[in-house]
């Protein structure tokens, strides 16, 4: 089964007026005048990361994917709840020094959780955020919108590469990218109230862009020639289609998504990439021609 078929089959469930539907990355609760953000990710050894990589990567990696999805909410980190796959002793000490780097890096506070022992490391965060204004979801796009992007795409997908190929510098930026990504948390507080819609890139962009244009209602046309693409990655990879869609379709670059009425400015490093219009659908402009669609749009999760 895949991810997007088990949640059609929650939706049949009894849910949360918070649950959104199931079509946000997080339950938003309106709690007096002020809105409470809850939002769970979950890693697993092999998957989301490396066997061998460094534990305190991983735990950075854990804290940063969760307030990511605070940041698309436009929320300010409260508290989170983590839950840990006892195993090795000097593993979870090296996760727990990274874990604590982490919390302070970021100043979130750690609530409590849970621990269980298996010899595979499947660890889980559950982040808790607020808001004092109304949170934007994934399905707020209006027709007219334009799609907008935080930043480079791709640089996580050439750390991989490069980590993979086992001959890399632990401090060259596209490794960081990929162990460490930053979460726009500051960014997603400045512009939640002037935009319609706003997610985080997680699976990749064009699954991403895509799953906001559904649940919106909407058609989406991205132009590829204008993704923003990070000098590091353009040395690696160069500015050919093929580049471009290897940065849009692999995914763990939490950058931040919003659609916004063209009027509205947003900051300097938002980089307009598309817009939504009536319709249905994914389309894919380069050099002023209509392009086919990759085969994969993005990373799914499946059995």
């Amino acid at each position: 089964m895949i991810e997007r078929e088990f949640i059609e089959l929650l939706k049949q469930m009894p849910l949360h007026a918070g649950a959104r539907g199931l079509c946000d990355d997080a339950a938003v609760i309106p709690i007096g005048d002020k809105y409470l953000i809850f939002t769970k990710d979950m890693m697993v050894q092999g998957v989301h990361y490396f066997n061998d990589s460094d534990p305190q990567d991983v735990a950075w990696k854990l804290l940063a994917v969760n307030l990511s999805d605070l940041a698309a909410k436009g929320a300010s980190p409260i508290g989170v709840m983590l839950g840990f796959t006892l195993g090795e002793d000097d593993w979870d000490k090296s996760f727990l020094l990274g874990f604590e780097a982490a919390l302070k890096h970021y100043r979130v506070k750690l609530l409590g959780g849970d621990t269980v022992s298996s010899q595979q490391h499947i660890i889980s965060l559950t982040a808790i955020g607020m808001s004092v204004h109304d949170v934007p979801s994934r399905s707020g796009a209006q027709d007219g919108d334009i799609l907008y992007v935080s930043g480079p795409l791709g640089d996580a997908y050439a750390g991989y590469e490069l980590i993979k190929s086992g001959r890399y510098e632990i401090e060259d930026p596209l490794v960081m990218a990929f162990n460490r990504p930053k979460a726009q948390v500051e960014l997603g507080q400045n512009i939640a109230q002037s935009v319609n819609a706003m997610m985080d890139i997680s699976d990749g962009l064009l699954i991403d862009a895509q799953r906001m244009a559904d649940a919106s209602g909407l058609a989406i046309s991205l132009i590829l020639d204008s993704l923003p693409l990070s000098q590091n990655y353009r040395q690696k990879y160069g500015d050919n289609l093929d580049s471009i869609i290897n940065a849009a379709t692999w995914g763990d670059d939490y950058q931040l998504l919003c659609a916004a009425p063209k009027d509205i400015k947003l900051p300097m490093n938002m980089r307009a990439i598309g817009i939504f219009t009536q319709g249905k659908g994914l389309g894919l402009n380069y050099n002023d021609k209509r392009i086919m669609l990759p085969f994969s749009l993005g990373y799914e999760h499946s059995e």
